[in-house]
């Protein structure tokens, strides 16, 4: 670990910094439709708040195009760089896509930070992306008050077999590929030093195989678990589809030490967000508080929740037909 505490220079961490879901759907309920003639047919845009974009091009192939970055969650600045980018990779992945290329994305506080930590962050970031078949072909990057790393990424697909978070339909079953609670655990590093390695292995596994997977089970609908956690993302998909969805909380995985360190007070801010933004739609009678956390945790570099089964994944629900579970509620949780 590197000797300078990274996770000290910024105010949040991970997927855990990310503008409020509420808050960033105001600021772009203005934007939709502006591009009357595109040059490429647009098969997902902006209006379901989908992981990525996606057209299609002469040829029929589907471009998909997507940029993530953030803060450090985690103070070893090239382990910082291969969750930065397995992390940006994923939204490819939930849209069924192969990632085929990338460009950094950098803000670091020269004079404050030594540039040897920014080296080791691309480093990272270049050698998780190599793990994808995907080279890092350049970037940009400014002075910033804190440092800040991720990546555009670039993939294909074939148009008709694209995962989008509008084409879930009731009466499937619910899989999730990797365990939550890596929120809660990188909110205990930055304020202990203490590194969960069960949660870097999480974060720094691609979401590739499992991707692969669900397309070749003729899926349809998935979405990655990212910073809105599993009920965030679940609830917008299932808006988007126009569905509902049970969730049995029994049935879903945690990395080991999550339930510890939210019982000791170790919750991100954009955990606690995204719980009361799901709220108003949650039927959750008889869920503790604790439990309801732990699901709307803000994961970053999360697993695929996938409308269909993946095989070694847990089935974590079902999807129902809209207005099943009461007037107003998208999810329920047992």
């Amino acid at each position: 670990m590197s000797e300078t505490r990274l996770t000290q220079y910024a105010h949040g961490g991970g997927c855990a910094c990310k503008i409020p879901a509420g808050e960033l759907e105001q600021v772009v309920a203005g934007l939709h439709g502006a591009i009357t003639e595109p040059n490429a047919e647009v098969l997902v845009g902006l209006d379901d708040g989908d992981d990525a974009a996606a057209v299609r091009i002469q040829g029929g192939v589907a471009v998909i195009s997507t940029a993530d970055f953030f803060t450090p969650l985690i103070d070893d600045a090239y382990l910082w760089g291969r969750i930065a980018a397995a992390n940006a990779l994923s939204d490819v992945y939930a849209m069924g896509g192969t990632p085929v290329m990338a460009i950094n994305l950098v803000g670091w506080p020269r004079g404050v930070l030594p540039l040897e930590l920014l080296t080791e962050t691309l480093r990272g970031g270049r050698d998780m992306a190599a793990e994808a078949g995907c080279p890092v072909l350049g970037g940009h990057s400014i002075d910033n008050i804190e440092p800040v790393y991720g990546l555009a990424v670039t993939g294909t697909g074939d148009p008709e077999r694209l995962m989008r978070n509008d084409a879930a339909e009731p009466g499937l079953p619910i899989s999730l590929t990797k365990p939550l609670g890596v929120g809660v655990l990188n909110n205990r590093h930055k304020t202990t030093g203490e590194v969960s390695d069960e949660a870097v292995a999480v974060m720094t596994t691609l979401n590739r195989d499992a991707s692969q997977a669900a397309v070749a089970a003729g899926v349809r609908a998935a979405t990655d678990v990212t910073g809105f956690g599993l009920l965030g993302h679940l609830y917008k998909m299932c808006r988007a589809s126009a569905m509902a969805a049970r969730v049995d909380s029994a049935a879903v995985p945690y990395v080991e030490g999550a339930r510890e360190a939210l019982a000791a007070g170790h919750v991100p801010g954009g955990s606690r967000r995204n719980l009361d933004w799901v709220r108003p739609h949650l039927a959750a009678d008889g869920v503790s508080e604790d439990e309801l956390l732990l699901l709307a945790d803000a994961q970053t570099s999360g697993g695929l929740l996938v409308v269909g089964e993946v095989p070694g994944a847990p089935v974590v629900g079902e999807t129902v037909a809209a207005g099943s579970l009461g007037e107003g509620v998208s999810v329920a949780v047992a």
